[in-house]
């Protein structure tokens, strides 16, 4: 099939007409969007506390921002310009260029996100290695270093024989040519795409561990009450119960949501290209267009929930349960006097235990 299939297919496709002012319009916002949004949470993340700064997570949470914030500023100027004049990515370099971008900033995304899982695990699931190999600041940037490093290199193969570029068919954009018969080129795409699953189930598996191995410790820190196990379930809870440690918990799986939704309908695409040999030049579109979503919704999950408002939500959430538990206690007592006398001398007993062995917030 593919032997009888002209090269420059993406060349030679038919695309619908539209007008150059609602063609534009769309990456124009998209880079707007993406460009300001992740200034914007730069800023946020500057203004942290000094020992937040000094953390892993945090440094590799900014790093991920000016990766967003890189990708956009890169690779949408070029697309605004071919929207402009359709001769701009027509070039070889240009378009080898545009494909090495895409490229590059989807993969490192991936590889940031799951870092930060990673690190979220070995902090709540194996602290001892965390201590040990001395996961800080510096660590944190000398593994952003090490993923940028290998996946330029990675990335840049195709430029150097391992892959073609080509414009696609709606020829507003480059990457590799996925249909290409060439075996370096077929070797090449599928190890791309293959990289990306990977790194999308770890992400996804780092996450499933880290949820659950929270849940776990709640339910068993609920029975245990001996002394034996009291001082480490003490030490466990001090990394728990902080509302910095509740924030990174749900800023690494909102942002895990984003970027694995994001990222996934281009690898899928890339796998259908490839082994399916499914020829549907829209979905392809639509699936470098949801990608490029990604650097927009990214920063505003830093703006939001950064530590001042998530303090507002917890505390809010506190008074609720609060109200709720004081309006059953009045129930309780004004039904069944006899079990609110004895559940009153449960709760005064749970408060010494807890002022013997107070959490830090």
């Amino acid at each position: 099939m593919l032997s009888n299939e002209s090269p420059n297919w993406t060349q030679n496709a038919t695309w619908p007409e539209e007008p150059r002012s609602e063609r534009i319009a769309l990456p124009t916002l998209m880079f707007v969007g993406g460009a300001v949004g992740n200034i914007v949470a730069i800023v946020v993340l500057s203004l942290s506390r000094q020992e937040r700064k000094s953390s892993a997570f945090y440094t590799l949470v900014c790093g991920l921002a000016v990766t967003d914030l890189l990708g956009t500023c890169l690779a949408s100027p070029l697309t605004i310009a071919n929207y402009l004049d359709d001769q701009v990515l027509r070039g070889g370099t240009l378009c080898d260029f545009h494909a090495f971008l895409l490229l590059f900033f989807g993969l490192t995304g991936l590889s940031i996100i799951c870092a930060m899982a990673a690190e979220r695990y070995l902090a709540i699931c194996c602290p001892y290695l965390y201590r040990r190999w001395r996961v800080d600041r510096r660590f944190a940037q000398i593994f952003l270093v090490f993923v940028y490093a290998a996946n330029v290199l990675f990335c840049c193969l195709p430029a150097m024989g391992a892959a073609r570029s080509r414009l696609q068919a709606s020829k507003t954009w480059c990457f590799i040519d996925l249909r290409t018969p060439e075996p370096l080129a077929a070797v090449y795409s599928v190890l791309y795409g293959a990289v990306s699953v990977l790194l999308i189930v770890g992400t996804t598996a780092l996450n499933v561990a880290v949820c659950g191995a929270l849940m776990l410790m709640r339910r068993r820190g609920a029975r245990r009450t001996t002394d034996s196990c009291r001082s480490s379930l003490k030490d466990r809870w001090r990394a728990l119960s902080s509302a910095a440690e509740i924030q990174n918990i749900t800023v690494l799986v909102m942002t895990s949501v984003v970027v694995l939704a994001c990222s996934a309908p281009l690898v899928v695409r890339v796998f259908t290209n490839r082994i399916m040999l499914e020829n549907d030049p829209e979905a392809d579109l639509a699936a470098i267009r949801i990608a490029a979503v990604n650097p927009i919704l990214d920063p505003w999950i830093y703006i939001l929930l950064r530590r001042s408002l998530f303090r507002r939500i917890l505390s809010l959430s506190r008074r609720c349960r609060t109200h709720s538990s004081s309006t059953l206690t009045k129930r309780g007592r004004l039904f069944y006097p006899e079990d609110a006398k004895d559940s009153n001398t449960l709760g005064q007993t749970m408060c010494m235990g807890i002022r013997t062995y107070p959490m830090s917030q």
